[in-house]
């Protein structure tokens, strides 16, 4: 960031704007611990399912001292013992039976959070169109309380089908959220600080599974006892995202280019940036509302027919493909398996250690991407994660013949994981904000949502088979995915940098540029500073 830009920056952020960020943001923390809580409390929460269900013996799942001591635990009241104490005349009948159950609900408590997310992210448009971006966020908000409510109350009821509907419905809350969230930051931040706030969205999701996996430890809150709580505990974020969100004012560029309150839209941005004179901004705005009206709503269909909106889909899809196939939630799922095999005796903190490196490198990013640029740092992070993905390879398949190849497969880990918060972590979820104008956006970031919340589920389903398949070469898959991903985005994602959402849009109208993306931004940037 150039002096004169900083000075703008420092000038801009104010009380009002940090406040309306934070309380967004808190959508993407609930996001995060919802991504990670449900992993560290995997074999309690089994153990209870085969109790409740009544298809396999309690010391099968040992939980705690008392169950591997041989004692009874104790039930919940509505539990029968009958259904708790499967039968004893054959302890070896229909074991397979059992375990192929418990995995099916597993799985569903797993998954349902992402189908929930896939529903959802097509409706961010038109409820964030509808009711403004912080009604639509107060209105969300709704369903993260009470998919938590269900979750925490699991003990109470039928726990295996009140995880699975918590989960659900919580996936249903963060697949609004992670649409409106980006909408709301994009719109309201000036665009000297619209790359470093964009990445805040990443740093919430990683200190959310940061703090979920802190206290999912079981002498914390991952034990047979405390494990509801655990699940349900994101609903306190969503019970003080609500309140704050009452606090925050409405984005100027929806009040004045949709519903076209310009005394209101002046208010608004006077909240946001203090004593700064709003003409500038409120002039952009004026120019973007011409060019909607000129190209009226865009549906998502016409989001994918329309040559005009070609390049800056097939841009913004990518990103967010990038994202999920990139290896990194397979990093997050089994590293503690990884750091098991490598021979540490406490592989749960040398996870968390991942986690803390994470966070660390995701507040870094938000100083590097004003600096050095999207286009330039996810390119870095792809080429970085590349390079560790094949030294983890290596690492793993020689770890039999060398122990020393343990330590190269730790350090890949914490690499691979450094780069993704470099680029690939923050950048998908703010750039599709910046690559389409006001027209588009709702449509584009409905779309990309969908993207990523497939592709989350679908690395979710297929990695674990695929690890039993391929063994320690099931890296080899992603460093030749993110070989095309970092070829895709040298040639095709263009820098946004610094750039108002009509200049960007400018950009994708030109047909070429496909070969001329940089070339042209550059005689755009030229111009600027002329």
């Amino acid at each position: 960031m150039d002096k004169k830009n900083k000075m703008q920056a420092e000038k801009h952020l104010t009380g009002t704007l940090v406040l309306s960020v934070f309380a967004a943001v808190l959508g993407f923390f609930q996001y995060g611990y919802s991504l990670g809580v449900i992993n560290a409390p995997q074999k309690v929460i089994e153990a209870h399912y085969g109790r409740v269900l009544g298809i396999a013996p309690p010391d099968r799942f040992p939980t705690s001292a008392s169950e591997e001591d041989g004692t009874v635990p104790v039930t919940e009241p509505w539990v029968s013992t009958e259904a708790t104490l499967a039968p004893e005349d054959d302890p070896g009948e229909d074991l397979g039976t059992s375990s192929h159950i418990l995995t099916m609900y597993w799985s569903l408590s797993v998954s349902m959070f992402a189908v929930g997310g896939m529903v959802s992210s097509f409706t961010v448009g038109w409820i964030g169109d509808r009711l403004g971006r912080v009604k639509a966020m107060l209105v969300v908000n709704i369903l993260s309380i009470i998919g938590n409510l269900l979750m925490g109350l699991a003990k109470f009821g039928p726990s295996h089908m009140l995880i699975i509907a918590g989960r659900a419905v919580t996936g249903l809350y963060c697949g609004l959220s992670s649409g409106l969230v980006p909408m709301y930051v994009s719109e309201v931040s000036p665009t000297a600080l619209r790359g470093a706030l964009g990445t805040l969205h990443q740093l919430a999701i990683v200190t959310g599974i940061l703090i979920s996996q802190v206290l999912g430890l079981d002498f914390l809150l991952g034990n047979d006892e405390m494990w509801p709580l655990l699940l349900g505990l994101s609903g306190v974020a969503a019970l003080l995202q609500f309140f704050l969100l009452l606090l925050c004012p409405e984005s100027p560029r929806y009040l004045y280019i949709k519903l076209g309150k310009v005394e209101e839209a002046k208010k608004s941005l006077k909240r946001l940036r203090g004593n700064c004179d709003p003409m500038k901004e409120i002039a952009e705005m004026e120019k973007e509302k011409q060019e909607a009206a000129s190209e009226k709503k865009v549906s998502i269909r016409q989001l994918f027919t329309s040559s005009k909106y070609k390049q800056a889909v097939i841009v913004a899809l990518m990103v967010q493909i990038s994202q999920q196939f990139s290896g990194i939630n397979a990093i997050f799922y089994y590293s503690t398996n990884i750091f098991e095999r490598a021979g540490v005796d406490q592989p749960v903190y040398a996870t968390i250690g991942v986690g803390v490196v994470n966070t660390v490198f995701t507040v870094i990013s938000v100083f590097l991407v004003e600096k050095a640029g999207r286009r330039s740092l996810f390119l870095a992070g792809l080429m970085g994660m590349l390079i560790s993905a094949v030294a983890m390879t290596v690492g793993l398949a020689l770890l039999s013949k060398f122990a020393w190849m343990s330590y190269v497969s730790m350090i890949a880990i914490f690499l691979f994981v450094i780069f993704f918060e470099v680029g690939p972590g923050p950048i998908p979820w703010f750039i599709v904000a910046e690559l389409f104008s006001q027209g588009p956006r709702p449509a584009a970031i409905a779309t990309a949502g969908f993207c990523n919340w497939a592709c989350n589920f679908i690395v979710g389903m297929c990695f674990q088979y695929i690890a039993d398949l391929c063994g320690p070469y099931v890296f080899v898959i992603f460093a030749a995915l993110l070989l095309i991903f970092f070829l895709f985005a040298y040639f095709k994602v263009p820098e946004t940098k610094g750039k108002s959402f009509e200049e960007i849009a400018a950009v994708f109208r030109r047909r070429k540029l496909p070969t001329k993306a940089m070339t042209e931004l550059e005689d755009l940037r030229g111009r600027e500073d002329a």
